[in-house]
């Protein structure tokens, strides 16, 4: 790098002509001006991978010895083979954080879902060195690295950019399907990848010259050939050929004597095998052992292992050192590398390599605490049946379940492979294992597993059993079949009270998505009348199911009233994970009417329960409900913001009770935008995922875009589907009283008065009977004025709606029935209609329909230029909006994203949205630039 505090970091050819090192002049300059923006405040991603001992670490090792002057931060870590079931293990020892360090919240028991609290933990950690300068972060290995690692990974990297924080990933090139997702994701969102490439014939004869100490003739080259290009292999071969005396030196020559004693074989473990044939016995063992224990083991593990005393091994040490496979770091020995590691290991029979690691694992659980190093040894070669390593199983898959529920399952199922269908303890392990598989997403797999546990199950276990296989049904979109299996078990009159409990919550879930509330009408009455005797369980389930047939009935307050106390109920946390639900719905029913401040209340509060009591599963319904209030209140960005993070975690998580809200969001925001395209596909998918959650009013969306693609015809066909009955269309006007205005319309531009009349009369009634909710009443109101060109009405509507848009759609109502009045038009008053409603419009960010509305008032003569074009730059400090300019000041002032999202009470997500916004305006890339901005604009003020 040539000048300031970069001596090391691309100092030139010399830099590059250590043995081993040559031939990656690309890379290294990549490496180097990731750096080099790091160390003027901008972050990045390099993604490195390529086959073991093609010099991957290497890359990672010269990068952190190029900044270790440099005043960077440094975190090195990586994951290892027989880590692989410990939540987090590459990046908390890339920290320097663990399990002690990072204490979770009081509350969370083993069922509790520690994925998102742990990540966001993490993510606190590394903001609070970040604002202190660069960093360089290392991760190798990665091939090995657990589900929870991968997925924080993909959090971390998108939530970190704005910092100076190069990561550095590295793995061997392979066919796993959760890595390699992870490394498209991070390509499409940025980052740099490498694909290490064998070396050319250039780099391996300055190589061959490096290491031998003269430039090598043809003999010579034509045996480092085997090699392949690999660096570790090449340096491996050569060294092995200069220590033999194989090769002379003279006259700067370097040439074969000697036909070599040491040739590189077909196989790596041949190779290395070479160097264990001249060991003695008990250091060959030696190193067997420890190659079970991992690439790295402590003198002590192994004399255990093999049942000696620690001092009768210095003497088989002291040798294996000799030969360089293994070397001395800090308190452990470890293999000098990956493939020499891999050889031992492989060269170890199977049936002892079995029996060590059955009792490498026996060694780990009898000394106590963690159960997973024990577990990653039974994982390795178990024997069915084996006691011990189902205990050790068992004992980790509880105690991973919170932070890795993919591991869990990946123990669970693995232990019941192993377990008799005779063994007392088979049933348990079914039951978990389908808990696990149905907590990751892995539904079908989880179904599968419980109707074959039915069929061994014996009476009493089946219906808890059962119970589970309806849960997987519920959440892969069969409601249907889930119902049946539930109402079996419900029949049963000896079912314990805390299964019938949990089995009724279930049962009116599956009514909801099933859209068959009044099903279960009478039963839920039923409850609530005689509430002493049923569990909380039932109780919420009756409540909520209760609010929806109130709903459908166009009583709202006594809908409000019965969500209320579902959610008082659930808040008490008696329901475990189901808690979270009920919330949730509060906050959709407060939104449907309007009472925005109530609903992000209630909001704030789930989030704080979601985060103590661990139920990450249900952090992504809190972002699709969000994300709902913010384009309810007319913030485009923000709600796009908050349902495409939702969905990120869902698919992130495996859970999608919630998917159909965000996904009907973002279909909302693109039909506003005017991007049909989008909001069709959108509306697609909400139809695909809609009966894999709760069922949420679609109404108007799924009209709308029905409309724009197909006219009046077609969105009255859509409406007449979606609201059969009166009963729903009282249902849907309460949750959307949009939608009577819009329906009203449309049903006149279709021809159908007899429709436009039901929806107004059905309307009213409803705003009668529910006087304290004004939306109701602007909505029946602004649906009168369009079935009858009721000015007086519209004005109502346009003047006083809570919601911005339905303002701006009765503005625009009222200027046109202003403007196009038979007798006696008022001209300037349907202009200022037209007017207030094109500045709503642009307000929310609405271009569609802003669009539609200047057409209009092009009809009177009069021309308005596009509200942002004509107020706003696109770039530029005085592009920012109100919310972009608050974001940039706090992030300014050393705020993490956190911080801010505290301060301007939105959430981190919405922070992360509107900085790359900043970002993008101003044309930086690091929140460094934008102290500087700042500064410069304060100093100039």
């Amino acid at each position: 790098m040539g000048d300031g505090p970069w001596p090391a970091v691309g100092g030139g050819s010399e830099h590059l002509s250590r043995p081993g090192y040559r031939g990656r002049s690309r890379e290294w300059r990549v490496v180097t001006g990731l750096l080099r923006a790091a160390g003027a405040g901008r972050g990045g991603v390099l993604l490195v991978e390529g086959p073991s001992g093609i010099g991957k670490s290497r890359l990672l090792a010269e990068a952190v010895e190029a900044v270790e002057k440099t005043g960077f931060m440094i975190a090195r870590g990586g994951a290892d083979e027989l880590r692989w079931l410990d939540p987090l293990a590459p990046l908390m020892s890339a920290l320097g954080e663990s399990a002690r360090t990072l204490d979770p919240p009081k509350g969370v028991g083993s069922s509790g879902d520690l994925r998102i609290w742990l990540v966001d933990q993490l993510r606190v950690r590394l903001e609070e060195r970040l604002v202190q300068g660069p960093m360089l972060l290392t991760l190798d290995d990665l091939q090995w690295a657990d589900r929870a690692t991968l997925l924080a990974l993909r959090s971390l990297v998108s939530d970190l950019a704005s910092y100076p924080l190069v990561w550095m990933l590295a793995r061997t090139s392979g066919e796993e399907v959760a890595l390699n997702r992870l490394y498209d994701v991070l390509e499409r969102g940025g980052a740099t990848r490498v694909i290490l490439a064998p070396l050319d014939d250039e780099a391996v004869g300055e190589i061959a010259e490096d290491v031998l100490g003269g430039a090598p003739e043809t003999t010579v080259l034509a045996q480092a050939a085997a090699a392949g290009g690999n660096p570790f292999l090449l340096v491996e071969l050569l060294a092995g050929l200069r220590d033999e005396a194989a090769v002379e030196v003279a006259d700067g020559r370097a040439r074969l004597v000697t036909e070599p004693l040491l040739r590189l074989p077909e196989s790596v473990q041949t190779f290395a095998q070479k160097h264990l044939d001249g060991l003695s016995p008990q250091a060959r063992h030696l190193l067997q052992a420890a190659a079970v224990l991992g690439h790295s083991f402590a003198v002590e593990d192994v004399a255990e292992l093999l049942d000696e005393p620690a001092g009768q091994l210095l003497s088989a040490v002291e040798e294996a050192l000799a030969t360089q496979i293994v070397v001395a770091k800090s308190d452990t020995l470890t293999f000098r590398h990956h493939l020499l590691w891999q050889a031992v290991t492989d060269g170890i029979p199977q049936p002892v390599r079995q029996w060590l690691h059955l009792r490498a694992g026996q060694m780990l659980l009898d000394r106590g605490g963690s159960a997973i190093p024990a577990a990653a040894h039974f994982m390795a070669h178990p024997r069915p049946g084996t006691t011990q390593a189902l205990a050790g199983l068992d004992r980790a898959a509880r105690e991973v379940l919170p932070s890795s529920p993919q591991t869990a399952a990946d123990l669970a199922t693995r232990a019941l492979d192993l377990t008799d269908a005779a063994d007392p303890a088979w049933f348990d392990r079914t039951v978990t294992a389908v808990e696990a598989l149905t907590a990751t997403g892995r539904l079908s797999q989880a179904a599968e597993l419980a109707r074959a546990g039915l069929d061994h199950a014996s009476d009493g276990q089946a219906p808890y059993l059962r119970h589970q296989l309806a849960l997987t049904l519920l959440f892969n979109g069969r409601p249907g079949e889930a119902l049946t299996e539930l109402e079996d078990v419900l029949a049963r009159p000896d079912l314990a009270a805390g299964l019938r409990d949990a089995t009724e919550l279930t049962w009116f879930v599956g009514l909801f998505s099933h859209q068959d509330i009044w099903r279960g009408r009478q039963r839920a009455e039923a409850i609530v009348t005689t509430r002493e005797h049923h569990g909380d369980g039932a109780l919420v389930g009756a409540l909520v199911l209760l609010m929806h047939v109130a709903w459908a009935e166009g009583r709202v307050a006594d809908g409000l009233r019965l969500v209320r106390e579902a959610a008082r109920i659930a808040g008490r946390g008696s329901i475990g994970a189901h808690s979270t639900g009920p919330r949730l719905n509060l906050a959709i029913c407060l939104l449907n009417v309007r009472l925005f401040t109530e609903s992000e209340d209630v909001l704030r509060a789930t989030d704080e329960q979601i985060g103590r009591l661990g139920h990450t599963l249900q952090s992504a319904g809190a972002a699709y409900v969000r994300a709902y209030l913010r384009l309810a209140t007319g913030h485009m960005d923000d709600a796009a913001a908050e349902a495409e993070a939702g969905l990120e975690t869902a698919d992130d998580l495996g859970t999608h009770t919630f998917t159909p809200i965000g996904i009907l969001v973002l279909a909302t925001v693109s039909l506003l935008r005017g991007d049909l395209s989008a909001a069709a596909r959108y509306i697609r998918q909400y139809q695909a995922h809609s009966a894999r959650g709760l069922t949420f009013p679609a109404g108007w969306a799924t009209a709308a875009v029905a409309e724009a693609r197909g006219g009046p015809g077609e969105a009255m066909r859509v409406l007449r589907t979606i609201c059969p009955d009166v009963a729903m269309w009282r249902w849907h006007l309460v949750a959307e009283s949009n939608l009577a205005a819009w329906g009203t319309r449309v049903a006149l531009a279709s021809g159908d008065r007899a429709q436009a009349e039901m929806i107004v009369a059905t309307m009213d009634r409803i705003a009668g009977d529910n006087p304290d909710f004004p939306v109701l009443t602007h909505a029946a109101a602004h649906a009168r004025g369009i079935l009858h060109r009721n000015t007086a009405a519209l004005r109502q509507a346009a003047a006083g709606s809570p919601d911005p848009w339905a303002r701006a759609s009765a503005a625009e109502d009222l200027g046109v029935l202003l403007g196009g009045a038979s007798s006696e038009p008022d001209h300037q008053a349907a202009i200022d209609g037209l007017d207030q409603a094109l500045e709503g419009y642009e307000q929310i960010g609405a271009p569609r329909d802003a669009a539609r509305v200047r057409a209009r008032l092009r009809r009177f003569g009069i021309r308005r230029r596009h509200w942002a074009s004509s107020e706003r730059p696109e770039t530029g400090w005085d592009s920012l909006t109100d919310t972009e300019n608050s974001v940039a000041e706090l992030v300014g002032e050393g705020l993490t994203n956190k911080q801010v999202a505290a301060q301007m009470f939105i959430s981190p997500h919405t922070v992360k949205f509107h900085l790359r916004q900043v970002f993008r305006k101003l044309d930086i890339g690091s929140r460094v630039e934008l102290a500087h901005i700042i500064t410069r604009r304060n100093d100039a003020s």
